[in-house]
Order: C-alpha cells, then sequence, then structure tokens
C-alpha cells in the first residue's frame, strides 16, 4: 500500500543567493531545528547531513528574487524529516466483518422491542380505560410519566439535554398540539370499541398522509399510490359494517386520530425545515411530551376533573392498586414504544419504518383479539386483511417512488 509522506517543515521563499550559477529561483524549505542533525545509515556507512534549509529550483522569480508565484515542486526524496504512514495490516480488516451483522441483531431487537411495547400498552391501556372511563386523565397521566422519564433522561446525562430557543417552542408548539389530539382521540377509541377495531381504522392514516400532503405541501401521488389507497379505504368500510363493537363515537375517535397525527407530519415537515432549527427526532418527542403535559393538564382539571385519587376510586368500588400498576406499565409502553420507534426510524429509511408500522398493526390486532377473545366474523376479517394489505401496499409503492428519485 502506498504510504503518504507529512512534511513538518512549512516552505517559505527567501532571496536568490547571487552565488547560484544558474538563472532560476529557489524554492526553499525551512527545518526547523537550529542545528544540522546527522543520521546514520541502516548499514553502518557515514552518517548522513541534514541542512535546515532546503531548496529546489524555481524559474519564476520578481525582480528583487524573491518567488511570487511558487511552481509545483515534484516528489523527490526530502532532505528534511518526514512522517510516513505505515501499512494497515491485513488482520484489521476482520473486524469490520462483523459489524453489519451486530447492526442486524441491535436493529431486529429494537423492532422487537417496539412491537411488545406496543402490545403491552393497548392491552393495559385498554383494561384501564374499561374500568376507569375517562381518557383525558390517562391521557394526561401518560404525558406526566412520560415527562418524567424525560427529565431523568436528562438529569442522568442519559441523552443530551437540548438548547431550546424561542422560535424552537413556537415551532413546536403546533406540532405538540395535535400530538396531544392524536393520543387523546387514541384513547377515546379505545375506550369505546375494541382494540382490533381501532387500529383497523388507525389503517387509513396513509389516506389522510396523501391528503394533507397534497393541500399544505403540494405533493401530489402518483396514480400507483391512489391506487393502494383503494383497497385501505375498502377494507377499513368492511370491517367497519360487521364489527361487533361499532359505535360512532369510537369510529369517529379514531378517524380523528389518524387526522391530527398525519398533520403532526405534514407541520413537522412545514416548519421544521431550517437547519439552525431542526432537533433529532427524539429530542423533538421529548420536549413534545412535555409541551402536551401542560397543554392537556388545564382541560384535564376542567372537564373531568379530579378522578385519580385512591379515595375517588376505592368510592367506585375500583381495585386502586391494580388500576395504578396497570395505568403505570401502560404509560411506561406508551413512552418506551414511541421512543424505540424514532431510534428506529434514527437506523432505517422513511418507507422501511413505514412497512415496520404496518407489521406492528397486524400484531397488535391479532394479539388483542386472541387476548380479549374479540368475536371476529369472516367478513369482518376480510376487511380487515384488506385494509392491512393496502397499507402494505402503499408501503412498496412509496419505496419505488423514493428509489426513482435517488436514481
Amino acid at each position: 500500500m502506498q504510504s503518504t509522506a507529512i512534511s513538518f517543515s512549512p516552505s517559505i521563499s527567501l532571496p536568490k543567493k547571487p552565488h547560484r550559477p544558474s538563472g532560476s529561483a529557489s524554492l526553499c524549505r525551512f527545518n526547523p531545528l537550529s542545528q544540522p542533525l546527522r543520521f546514520g545509515s541502516l548499514n553502518g556507512s557515514t552518517a548522513r547531513k541534514i541542512n535546515p534549509i532546503s531548496c529546489s529550483s524555481s524559474s519564476k522569480l520578481n525582480r528583487n528574487g524573491w518567488i511570487s508565484v511558487p511552481a509545483p515542486v515534484p516528489e523527490r526524496e526530502s532532505d528534511g524529516v518526514e512522517v510516513r504512514a505505515t501499512s494497515v495490516p491485513e488482520s484489521a480488516g476482520e473486524a469490520p466483518k462483523s459489524k453489519p451483522m451486530t447492526e442486524t441483531l441491535v436493529l431486529g431487537s429494537l423492532f422487537g422491542l417496539w412491537y411488545l411495547f406496543n402490545i403491552y400498552f393497548n392491552i393495559y391501556n385498554k383494561q384501564v380505560l374499561k374500568a376507569f372511563p375517562y381518557p383525558v386523565t390517562v391521557t394526561l397521566a401518560q404525558f406526566a410519566v412520560g415527562s418524567v422519564l424525560v427529565i431523568l433522561m436528562w438529569t442522568l446525562n442519559l441523552y443530551k439535554r437540548p438548547k431550546i430557543s424561542g422560535a424552537q417552542l413556537v415551532a413546536i408548539l403546533p406540532l405538540a398540539a395535535v400530538h396531544t389530539l392524536g393520543n387523546l382521540f387514541t384513547n377515546m377509541s379505545l375506550g369505546k370499541v375494541s382494540v382490533s377495531f381501532t387500529h383497523t381504522i388507525k389503517a387509513m392514516e396513509p389516506f389522510f398522509s396523501v391528503v394533507l400532503s397534497a393541500m399544505f405541501l403540494g405533493e401530489f401521488p402518483t396514480l400507483w399510490v391512489l391506487s393502494s389507497l383503494l383497497p385501505i379505504v375498502g377494507g377499513v368500510g368492511l370491517a367497519s359494517m360487521t364489527e361487533a363493537s361499532f359505535n360512532w363515537a369510537g369510529f369517529w375517535s379514531a378517524m380523528a386520530s389518524n387526522l391530527t397525527n398525519q398533520s403532526r407530519n405534514v407541520l413537522s415537515k412545514k416548519f421544521m425545515v431550517r437547519k439552525e432549527e431542526s432537533l433529532d427526532n427524539i429530542t423533538l418527542f421529548s420536549i413534545i411530551t412535555i409541551m402536551s403535559f401542560f397543554l392537556l393538564a388545564p382541560y384535564a382539571f376542567f372537564t373531568e376533573g379530579v378522578k385519580f385519587t385512591p379515595a375517588y376510586l376505592e368510592a367506585a368500588g375500583l381495585n386502586v392498586n391494580q388500576l395504578y400498576t396497570r395505568s403505570l406499565i401502560a404509560a411506561l409502553c406508551f413512552h418506551a414504544y414511541q421512543q424505540v420507534s424514532y431510534m428506529i426510524l434514527q437506523r432505517v429509511s422513511p418507507v422501511t419504518h413505514s412497512v415496520g408500522n404496518c407489521v406492528k398493526r397486524v400484531v397488535v390486532i391479532v394479539t388483542s383479539v386472541l387476548f380479549f377473545r374479540t368475536p371476529v366474523s369472516p367478513i369482518n376479517g376480510l376487511g380487515t386483511g384488506i385494509a392491512l394489505a393496502g397499507v402494505f401496499l402503499y408501503s412498496r409503492v412509496k419505496r419505488i417512488k423514493s428509489k426513482a428519485k435517488t436514481e
């Protein structure tokens, strides 16, 4: 392997010496060593003298003998002190081979944790909402637990504490508002209908994403993207007509959750575009969580009051310890699965993340049906399957579109 020579001595220009017979200029290198150095050769021959100043000829001189434009010096053996890079051993290339395997294992573990936390969140959250039908208070408790985790993470230096300006907070405020509404509407839907039906309706997120992107960002879909939306809409409609737990409050709450969640994505593209205002996904989510708590707290106290106290729960005939435990687990899993989701998004493309989200929805629907023993008719199952297949097709079409842009 060819090594690279690095010269310690900087090049400077000196006047032309009058005793040089040639008319060429001298490009001189000044060695910072004040005295000449002598080095013996490897075979024990006579010592070699290294002068402090080494010169090479150049033809471009001004009238005073100083070099105005130094000519490039051809590569040659230097008389000064040089440092040469050593060759890399052949065994050094063996370490990176295990790196892709390690990254694959880490990514697979993150996907597993993402699905696992999501499953536990939906199961425990549904149990809490069945016993305690106050979705605003439940959502506020989840934001409160998330805010405490964020503050601990910053205090213990587990994640770098951001420096936020007033302009950034103003830009993040709309994102926090729609994030608050999106999670509130999701809990309202989970409290009214089955988990499987809520997630079947939430499979329509691509439809709202396409509509809002066209309205506010000017990103109009291709014919293939529009075609992939047809089975999504048709499947959700078919599942809704045969859903045993169907009611309009749960249906429209899930649809409102789709609208607000996709509005958050559009707003993040529209407002958080300047580099000086950009934040990484985990930091942005952490700030939004804290802001959502402060946004929702006044509304929760005004509409539902303080009903999460032990005295109120005991008076309502509820098991206080069990409800608190399930609420805490649901809140921890709620924050954990979203943190892991953003960690995955930092490692893969948005299209790959969208495919993973589609698979996650299938896993959540299947596990919730098995856990809660939700009755599913053949037509209802067919509608859910068609909708999820449409979501997967949409993800594949987006992947093809993104590849075409990169090419």
